[in-house]
């Protein structure tokens, strides 16, 4: 299975609204969990978006923050999960899970050593139980100290619409993250005139998956609006389940290519950890 970060830029491109839809599109086997994590530090969004604030601050980073001071960290971060699986009407229980981001950016200057432990915790999870988790490092999160889980990740993606504006302002934290950690891919946001293979051309990196720009849909998953009829199978859904099974495949490919020139340093580094 695998650990896959996305990544945004300046003009808010749309990753938490992305992460969600392959989160509740991601094809499970029986046994398996798909966990969302909000790693931006400029604060997460499904809470008082998706969630519509139902829940307070009950649940996320900041008291999984707690919990490390504490020694606790490992048990805490199951407690902190919140079950979306009702939320794509077709999962069992306990099978899509999110961890929620901070609420505000200023708690983001005492997360420096947790970013460290989720990278490892994340390599344990998919390790250990086959499970997959998908990073959501909003527009910035993947510098700094939280750098440390696009690098353990199996891929990192950037989101981008296909606009001029979009693009330019990506070309700059693609060429950062290419030369961090390599592999690159892109999800498009189809909003644009410029088609992908101009994308791939402007920005260097290859384009992985394109999903519909459906401004409708993505409010259900970005604001909690009112799910339309038919939701689930909507072209913004059905292209993100393709697009999982595309990401699946890209970071086998890139741990296969990685095994064959004696291993990932990353994962080594986890299993050393454990």
């Amino acid at each position: 299975m695998a650990v896959i970060a996305l990544a945004g830029c300046s003009g808010a491109p749309g990753v938490t609204t992305t992460a969600l839809a392959l989160l509740l599109s991601w094809p499970l086997e029986p046994g398996r969990r798909m966990i969302l994590t909000e790693c931006d530090p400029d604060g997460g969004a499904v809470l008082h978006g998706l969630l519509q604030g139902t829940l307070g601050d009950r649940y996320g980073l900041r008291n999984l923050s707690v919990a490390a001071r504490k020694g606790e960290f490992g048990d805490a971060f199951w407690r902190q999960l919140i079950d979306l699986s009702s939320e794509d009407g077709q999962a069992g229980p306990h099978e899509r899970l999110l961890l929620p981001g901070i609420t505000d950016p200023a708690q983001a200057a005492s997360l420096g050593s947790l970013w460290q432990a989720l990278a490892v915790m994340f390599r344990g999870i998919e390790a250990d139980h086959g499970h997959d988790v998908l990073i959501d490092l909003g527009r910035r999160g993947a510098v700094g100290p939280s750098g440390a889980l696009v690098e353990k990740a199996d891929a990192a993606i950037v989101v981008v619409r296909n606009t001029l504006r979009c693009l330019q302002a990506a070309q700059g934290r693609v060429a950062a993250l290419e030369e961090r950690v390599g592999d690159v891919g892109l999800i498009v946001i189809d909003e644009g005139p410029y088609p992908a293979g101009e994308v791939q051309q402007m920005l260097q990196v290859p384009v992985v998956a394109t999903l519909p720009y459906a401004p409708r849909d993505a409010r259900v998953l970005s604001d909690g609006a009112d799910q339309p009829r038919h939701f689930t199978r909507s072209p913004l859904m059905k292209a993100a389940r393709t697009s999982a099974t595309l990401l699946v495949q890209r970071a086998a490919m890139r741990r296969a290519r990685l095994g064959a020139r004696g291993g990932d340093a990353g994962t080594a580094g986890v299993a050393h950890a454990r």
